[in-house]
């Protein structure tokens, strides 16, 4: 019996679009290399305090992945796909991943990164289309989805924060439970089933029903503790402990607010959530990563976060309010 290749797949962890970036690359990885028995692992990467990108132990299989996630400059690294404009937490990152990207022609290239990009599913798709040959037209609604919610392309805030389609609500769940067990059970489903289907299975449903109480619950915290000054909405509610967050609720309560500064405090660390409003109006003057990145966090010109130390509330709260400021300016 032929043994199988091992592929570990790291892939950005309670997420929908880096969900979907594993079923894409995964439909990917089966095309490159046809024939060949493929046993893949995923795991959940997130972002911590001091946390720039994957752990290099964690890479161990005969070929690896990181997706939708930054870069880490290792030899184990097989391919790289992502999406983020803080995809490089240092100038020598970036430049391993230049040095990689010229060394590599045509078919043989394994490294892609492109910020302008909405989602890193779709980035997946395309390559996988255009240099390798994929037919991605199976996975057209997961790309299509992926790409709305990760660009907060939605037609309003109250449908975010609503979530009455059934892919609203599995984005929910897997924002709150997707690591890498859960990455294991739905990765194959949505190999083998139409994004809908997965989306309204029971098993989805129940799992919403108790974060559904939450989130309607998190949306009254966010009413008796948001304060809007100067076109930014500031919330603070590191106050007690809270592991689901929407970061759309404030556009929909300030619908004519440009950007929302929202800090969080979980079990494992406080969490500065920052966002430009699409539907404010009013046009958008800042690199949200850009500022993020000034704490040791990142994400895209419109959306990003920062992570800090769960004890050190004060120091979160003094973030937030820089970055409020730096907003306003």
């Amino acid at each position: 019996m032929t043994a199988s290749t091992e592929v570990l797949v790291a892939t950005h962890g309670h997420c929908f679009d880096g969900m979907c970036s594993a079923v894409m690359f995964t439909r990917l990885l089966r095309h490159v290399m046809p024939g060949t028995p493929l046993h893949f692992t995923y795991r959940a990467a997130g972002y911590g305090p001091g946390q720039n990108g994957v752990d290099p132990k964690v890479l161990a299989g005969d070929v690896n992945a990181i997706l939708d996630f930054r870069f880490t400059n290792t030899d184990k690294l097989s391919w790289y796909f992502d999406h983020h404009v803080s995809a490089f937490p240092t100038e020598g990152d970036r430049a391993a991943y230049e040095t990689a990207v010229r060394s590599a022609e045509g078919r043989a290239r394994r490294m892609f990164h492109d910020g302008t990009y909405g989602s890193c599913t779709k980035l997946i798709a395309d390559v996988g289309k255009e240099t390798f040959g994929l037919d991605s037209a199976p996975m057209a609604d997961l790309v299509r989805w992926a790409d709305l919610i990760d660009t907060a392309s939605f037609k309003s805030a109250e449908m975010a924060v609503d979530r009455r389609e059934p892919e609203l609500r599995l984005m929910t769940v897997v924002e709150h439970g997707g690591g890498d067990e859960f990455l294991a059970s739905i990765v194959p489903r949505l190999l083998a089933q139409p994004l809908s289907e997965v989306a309204r299975a029971p098993d989805i449903t129940t799992a919403y029903e108790p974060l559904e109480r939450t989130h309607l619950a998190f949306i009254e915290q966010v009413k008796a503790h948001a304060e809007e000054r100067g076109g930014v909405v500031i919330v603070d509610l590191t106050g007690e402990t809270n592991e689901v967050s929407g970061k759309f609720v404030t556009y929909a309560l300030f619908p004519k607010s440009a950007y929302s500064v929202i800090a969080t405090r979980s079990k494992a660390k406080c969490k500065i959530s920052v966002g430009y409003n699409p539907w404010s109006g009013v046009a958008r003057k800042h690199n949200i990563a850009a500022i993020c990145e000034r704490y040791g966090g990142g994400g895209h010109a419109v959306v990003g976060a920062v992570a800090v130390a769960a004890s050190d509330v004060e120091g979160t709260r003094r973030i937030t309010r820089e970055i409020a400021d730096a907003l306003r300016a």
